[in-house]
Formats: C-alpha cells, sequence, structure tokens
C-alpha cells in the first residue's frame, strides 16, 4: 500500500535514467508498465547472468514493474499503446520529443485521448536551445558539466568520468520529484501537462550549485570552484593499516579532536582554530590531517574519533560495503528468490513512511512477462492477441 498505489504510469524508457525514475515510482506503490521492444531493454544484456536478458543492471534498475513487448513501428503496436495511455496517469519515456512525434506519439495526439496525463520526458537537453535534437549519454553530459576538469583538478591533471551512471540517476531522481509534483497539480485541476527533464540543465544545476563560487556576482569574485571540495587532499586518509573517512568539519568537531589527539598546537594555530582560518588554508589543514591519521590504525581511529563525536566512516569497497554493520542491522541487501534467476541480493526502498509503507511489489521481469495480462487489461481478446504474435507485433509470454 505505498503512496502512489492506484496510480498507473507507462514506462516507455531504456538503458538507466528513466528506468530509475520508474522503478522508484513502483516501489512507491504505482502499477508501472514497462513498454519494451521485441528484443527488449538493452540493460538485460550488461553484466554476469544465470539466463539470458536478466543481467544484474536489468535486475536492479526494473523491479516493480510488469513487461509488455510491442513493435511500436507498427500500426496495431501504436494502437496498443495508445489504450495503455488512454486510462493512465503518467507517461514517461527517454527518446528525443522528435523521435516520440514519429512514432505519432507526441504530446498533442496523447493529450487529446487523456488531458488529465503527465506527459513526462527525460532526454538530453532543453528542447528552446541549439542543442534541442542532439543524443545525450551519461558521459557526455558528465563532461559537458565540468566533470572530468574537476577530476583532473583534485587528481593527476586527467580528466576522467565519475565511475558511476551518476547523471542518469541525479537526472531520474528529479524525474520523480517532478511527476510527483505534476501528480499534486493534475489532482488540483483535472488536467495533465508535458514536463520535459534535461539532463544538461539539470546537471549543469547540481555541479554548478557547489562551484559557482564568485562566479555567481556581476562583475565575478573569483573564477568559481569550492575550495574544500577542490583540495587534491580531499579524500579518504591512510592510516597505519588501511583507509578512513574522516570529516572534521564544524568549530565543535575541531575542539573535540584536539581534546582527543593531544593538539593543542593546532588549537593555538589561527590557520586550524578558526572556521575562516580552515577554510582560507584548507590544503595545509587537510596535509597535517593526512599526517596524523597515519600513525593510528583504522580501528583506533574509528573507537577514538566515535568516542570523541568527530564524524568518521569506514572506507569501504564494492564487497564490504555489502557487509556495513549498520546496513546489515537495517537489512539493505535482502537476499529474495526471483522466480526465475534464484536468489539474488536486492536493496531495500529507502524511504519510509508512518502511514503508507513501500515496498517492492514484484521482481524485475522476463521479457514480455505480462504481455498477454496487460492486453487483456486494455480490451484484446485471445484471438485478438494471437494474431498480433502471428503480425510480429508482440511475442509469446515466457512460459
Amino acid at each position: 500500500m505505498g503512496p502512489l498505489k492506484g496510480i498507473k504510469v507507462v514506462d516507455m524508457t531504456t538503458v538507466l535514467m528513466g528506468p530509475y525514475a520508474t522503478q522508484m515510482l513502483g516501489d512507491y506503490g504505482a502499477d508501472v508498465v514497462k513498454v519494451e521492444s521485441l528484443d527488449g531493454d538493452v540493460t538485460r544484456l550488461i553484466g554476469p547472468m544465470r539466463h539470458a536478458g536478466m543481467g544484474p543492471v536489468f535486475l536492479n534498475t526494473n523491479r516493480s514493474k510488469r513487461s509488455i513487448c510491442l513493435d511500436l513501428k507498427k500500426a496495431a503496436g501504436r494502437e496498443a499503446v495508445l489504450r495503455l495511455l488512454k486510462d493512465a496517469d503518467v507517461l514517461v519515456y527517454n527518446v528525443r520529443p522528435q523521435a516520440m512525434a514519429r512514432l505519432q506519439l507526441g504530446y498533442d495526439v496523447v493529450s487529446a485521448i487523456n488531458p488529465r496525463l503527465v506527459y513526462a520526458g527525460v532526454f538530453g537537453f532543453g528542447q528552446d536551445g541549439p542543442y534541442a535534437a542532439k543524443p545525450a549519454y551519461d558521459d557526455l553530459i558528465q563532461g559537458a558539466t565540468a566533470l572530468p576538469a574537476l577530476m583532473a583538478q583534485t587528481g593527476d591533471g586527467v580528466p576522467r568520468y565519475v565511475p558511476n551512471a551518476l547523471v542518469d540517476r541525479i537526472v531520474g531522481l528529479t524525474a520523480v520529484g517532478a511527476i510527483c509534483a505534476s501528480l499534486v497539480h493534475r489532482d488540483r485541476t483535472g488536467r495533465g501537462q508535458r514536463l520535459d527533464i534535461p539532463m544538461f540543465e539539470t546537471m549543469a544545476g547540481f555541479v554548478m550549485g557547489d562551484h559557482m563560487g564568485g562566479l555567481t556576482f556581476e562583475p565575478p569574485l573569483d573564477k568559481g570552484g569550492y575550495a574544500r571540495h577542490l583540495s587534491r587532499d580531499r579524500r579518504p586518509y591512510k592510516t597505519s593499516d588501511g583507509y578512513l573517512s574522516v570529516i572534521v568539519y564544524n568549530d565543535k568537531q575541531w575542539e573535540n579532536f584536539f581534546k582527543a589527539t593531544g593538539r593543542d598546537d593546532l588549537r593555538a594555530d589561527p590557520k586550524f582554530a578558526t572556521f575562516a582560518g580552515r577554510a582560507a588554508n584548507i590544503n595545509v589543514v587537510y596535509a597535517e590531517l593526512a599526517r596524523i591519521f597515519e600513525t593510528r590504525t583504522t580501528a583506533e581511529w574509528i573507537d577514538l574519533l566515535t568516542k570523541a563525536d568527530v564524524p568518521v566512516m569506514p572506507m569501504h569497497d564494492l564487497a564490504s560495503i555489502l557487509h556495513d554493520e549498520h546496513l546489515e542491522a537495517t537489512g539493505f541487501f535482502p537476499v529474495v528468490t526471483h522466480p526465475t534467476e534464484g536468489p539474488i541480493r536486492s536493496m531495500k526502498v529507502t524511504a519510509t513512511w508512518s502511514e503508507t509503507e513501500a515496498e517492492p511489489v514484484r521482481l524485475a521481469p522476463r521479457l514480455n512477462e505480462h504481455g498477454a495480462e496487460i492486453l487483456r487489461e486494455i480490451g484484446y481478446s485471445a484471438d485478438e492477441i494471437a494474431a498480433m504474435v502471428r503480425d510480429g507485433v508482440t511475442r509469446v509470454a515466457p512460459e
């Protein structure tokens, strides 16, 4: 009984950005119908898998959904989508709007049959600029919003992408908020609307919110950039036997740190004594902390800093995070049994509600697993479904 129970979402997205958003809507209780091509979402093919088409990227981005495959280039496939949309609350797509228009599924067409629909596009660029028709991928948008340049500035001088589909997931999260806000507007007014969530503009705001700096002002007061984030020494600290994530930030934390480590000399140093002094000398501060943390083991530092109420966390890798004591206690990585893939490690819904608790309603579907079921729901007979299979509009549901 999640907070979006009763909301029907038609999901025409692939890869990560759109599916991440629609998975969240499904986890929150919406009935999400994933419309796939006859070959299925390409992420079905990524990573190690037990059965073809059920790779880990797909499994972890497409739970809480039902799958139907349709050839939208055929009139009968398009007609089936229009029937799905007739009583839907939300359509989410992540091709360029020009492609939706070529499929005759543009907002003008769809809103005419369902004026209450929230028609949400997650794609590369705002449609009123010169990049409107350009393709966009996570790597391209990272580069265009200065992330590799910042990585080079804080590292070895070589531009690198963040090793995560950061853009896809941030824009997906932004889309969820925008869609939910549009549903509130729809419930107040009875009217749906077209909603564009562009990757480039979303990430430009995300990155520059930290790094606009003096460029905020006209004329500029500096060249931009948040000095603490750009320090080359802002990184996990090396201990005598590993690494540790620590941040000593406000005055109280620094006072606790001085007491715990016996560094009265630093308390008396103006570069360390005040927030303003530390901000102006951040590289000196981080370099001194690096020297201090090498003097004890990781376990010793965690114990000492935890008792001193100085923020500290272990530095995990992909294997050790699975056994973090907090995540184990909260059951964040439950092992569940998929009907065809057997035991798989899942991840829990992170938000909690006091009245409408949400949890995944189903695990990621096989391609077209719910095709016949969905077609029956929108009025197709068994003979009509068989004809669609015969004509290559859809496929036989997997056994």
